[in-house]
């Protein structure tokens, strides 16, 4: 379904406050894989009611450090509710406990840890190898047959040529990298959040079968706020799974580790996960 908001990303995690350290929100079809939820855009609510429940009343939210969920259950499209719970304010970094709750059944847990993101320049920045704007032949895929469907329609996407060898029917190793930015608008903290789990998951370079690839658990390193401009994300697995034994189809697990570098060439986020997929033996 294509996305009929002017901003996509910001329209999409707006939170009702309930009080108590409650919040209400609705997960509709421009963030959603199939019939379910976008796993990235569950952690921008979890986030962002985390750090609503810390923001003193005469203060702004304090920044996202580090964001961990635990995916336990996947949503399905509708509203849901967020219950905070503080575990510690500190001077400096404080951490809350966040749930998301759908028709009274408990389907992630969530420890987002907060403070003051870092603004001088790093001492040590990897970056990223990819240019910082798309090149002009750079895969598009709100290009493709039928218009932008998807994630290719909330946000734009770039992929560099050749980054995708699945889609040719071809293997390769298990990794990919690509250029995210909102529509509508500039990058922040939260869409950088987000784009730590944009990318389609790297073990379909593996070959198989290809289908959802639930996220078990993510946690996820926000290290500076984004420059305005493109994002730059890279993914990788370094360990896969085989299929329990017994022949057919069955879920392998597989790690990925993200990095997400902004138009100045700074790190703003690193994310690792466990995930499932579907994985002929």
């Amino acid at each position: 379904m294509s996305s009929t908001t002017v901003r996509p990303f910001a329209d999409s995690h707006v939170i009702e406050h309930l009080g108590d350290g409650r919040f209400r929100a609705r997960l509709d079809e421009t963030w959603a894989i199939g019939d379910k939820a976008f796993g990235g855009l569950l952690m921008v609510l979890m986030a962002k009611s985390g750090l609503a429940r810390l923001a003193a009343d005469d203060a702004p939210a304090p920044d996202p450090l580090a964001v961990a969920v635990d995916f336990l259950r996947a949503p399905d499209l509708g509203p849901v509710e967020i219950t905070t719970d503080p575990l510690k304010i500190g001077r400096t970094v404080s951490t809350v406990a966040v749930r998301l709750h759908q028709e009274g059944r408990l389907m992630l847990h969530s420890t987002v840890t907060a403070g003051v993101l870092p603004t001088e320049v790093p001492r040590l920045d990897d970056g990223s190898a990819l240019a910082v704007e798309p090149d002009p032949d750079a895969l598009d895929p709100a290009s493709a047959e039928g218009g932008a469907r998807g994630l290719a329609a909330a946000c734009e996407l770039r992929y560099p040529r050749g980054a995708l060898p699945f889609l040719r029917g071809e293997t390769g190793p298990p990794e990919m990298t690509g250029w995210v930015r909102p529509r509508g608008e500039e990058p922040d903290v939260l869409f950088a959040l987000m784009a730590g789990d944009i990318l389609p998951p790297t073990v379909f370079n593996l070959g198989g079968t290809f289908g959802w690839a639930p996220t078990v658990q993510l946690t996820a390193l926000l290290r500076a706020r984004p420059a305005p401009g493109w994002l730059r994300v890279g993914s990788r697995s370094r360990a896969v799974s085989s299929p329990p034994a017994g022949g057919g189809v069955s879920s392998a697990q597989f790690d990925e580790d993200v990095t997400v570098v902004d138009a100045r060439g700074r790190t703003v986020c690193q994310a690792r996960q466990l995930a499932l997929a579907p994985l002929a033996r």
